[in-house]
């Protein structure tokens, strides 16, 4: 077909030629081409030694726990509901005692300033701007005095791992405790250090050490390097100083004696709440809540201590079922995204914790990195809520999701395994029970995946 042709006039050109305004600021150039978690781990590799990255980025052994965990939030099925107002959408939750205006806050993560330089300060301030909890890890490089100067308004948690030297953990959960912190995670997941490979085959030591390879690795990376070596050396919580590796470290802090009973005695040291961070069993999240502790934490450690452990979101449905409305449930370990989270929250999960997520942004672009990796998650959130269908945090239900799977178990002798197909949900905990009913729409798991026998295809 012949179509008429002319020469543009300059009017015609016009509303075409509009130019964004030059960023001279790398930093906020460089954040601002970020649209998602994995940008933002593109942009952290690109600037953080090989050595620190890897520390970040890795897990234990294969790294199958990891990967497995990203995938089970791949492989779900949102089930969404039309002709829902939706303008509004409120995303906050209550936590442990106080308000969350997201339902995720930040994970506790140990040697966080060798990551970048402005660590658990800028982590912590950001935290608090966004009204979302912060948790300071005991192998943190920032004391919890500095993390209360820098988020002196927000809400501050304390990880706890059990020293072998039990007055140090006392001392530092009571410095926690001074400072203001509201929540302990004691962590239960550390009786020896999982074999992170990554480190070993870098040679990764705690405090990085300066040889032929490193310094060619640091050449591109000069940034980095500068602010490591400008500002004030790494200190830590937990101990005085340390060289050698991260696994030696960890070996020779940890009590690998730690049993329920130093469990419930910590319970009554601690003058907040207190949750079990580490719990892989649906068998040990009731042990630890019929031992009085406020909250539960499902998680593998990321990964990074036995590898080819449960999946937490896997867990979830079951734990949510017969602990709903009983205590407070939290997912970590493998959320990317935030249709991750409210996958995660439909599930029966009251709150979540990123880790990674948060490493990556911090490493892409110090503070403004953290708050780019809370706006990311933050806009995914409402986005995804929205065209479920939901206003509030409280109306996603179990209905709202399809978990798939390519594993099913395989039945041991003399014990019953479900088989991979459609059931009866458990019933949501009572927190769900407020939500607003909705239309239930025929729907199929994708072709290769089966559904889970927790969920339902509604």
């Amino acid at each position: 077909m012949k179509m008429e042709r002319r020469i543009p006039r300059p009017a015609d050109l016009a509303p075409l030629m509009r130019f964004k305004p030059l960023e001279l600021d790398g930093r906020k150039r460089r954040l601002a081409k970020a649209h998602t978690i994995a940008d933002l781990r593109a942009i952290a590799k690109r600037r953080t030694p090989k050595g620190a990255f890897d520390y970040t980025d890795g897990a234990a052994e294969e790294e199958l726990s990891l990967a497995r965990a990203r995938r089970a939030f791949r492989e779900i099925e949102f089930h969404p509901a039309i002709l829902r107002d939706v303008s509004q959408v409120d995303t906050s939750v209550e936590i442990f005692g106080g308000r969350s205006a997201m339902p995720f806050g930040i994970a506790p993560t140990g040697f966080t300033r060798m990551m970048q330089a402005e660590g658990e300060r800028a982590g912590s301030s950001a935290a608090g701007a966004a009204g979302i909890p912060f948790s300071l890890s005991t192998l943190g490089t920032t004391s919890p005095e500095g993390v209360r100067e820098a988020n002196p308004d927000g809400r501050n948690w304390f990880q706890l791992y059990m020293q072998k030297d039990r007055d140090k953990s006392m001392q530092l959960m009571q410095r926690a405790a001074d400072a203001g912190f509201d929540t302990l995670l004691v962590t239960v997941d550390v009786p020896a250090a999982g074999a992170r490979l990554r480190d070993s085959y870098n040679g990764f030591t705690i405090p990085p050490q300066l040889t032929p390879r490193t310094v060619l690795n640091a050449i591109p990376r000069p940034e980095w390097w500068w602010n490591f070596l400008t500002t004030e050396p790494l200190t830590f919580a937990s101990l005085s100083e340390w060289n050698g590796t991260i696994g030696e470290l960890l070996d020779s802090l940890f009590d690998p004696t730690v049993d329920f009973d130093d469990l419930e005695w910590i319970r009554d040291q601690w003058p907040g709440k207190v949750a079990v961070k580490g719990i892989q069993t649906l068998d040990d999240a009731k042990a630890v809540v019929d031992r009085g502790v406020d909250g539960i934490v499902l998680s593998n450690h990321g990964g990074r201590q036995l590898d080819r452990a449960p999946i937490p979101f896997r867990l979830l449905p079951s734990v949510a079922a017969e602990l709903g409305g009983k205590t407070t449930i939290v997912v970590d370990t493998g959320i990317m995204a935030g249709a991750d989270i409210v996958a995660a929250l439909a599930c029966g999960a009251d709150f979540t914790l990123v880790g990674r997520a948060y490493l990556y942004g911090l490493m892409a672009g110090g503070r403004e990195g953290v708050d780019r990796t809370i706006e990311i998650l933050s806009k995914e959130i409402v986005r995804t809520m929205k065209l479920l269908g939901v206003s509030s945090v409280a109306e996603l239900n179990p209905d709202h999701v399809t978990q798939l799977q390519r594993m099913v178990p395989v039945a041991r002798p003399g014990a019953a395994v479900a088989p991979p197909a459609v059931s009866t949900p458990a019933p949501a905990p009572a927190k769900r029970a407020a939500a607003k009913p909705r239309a239930k729409a025929a729907s199929k798991p994708a072709e290769g995946l089966v559904a889970s026998p927790n969920r339902t295809t509604s």
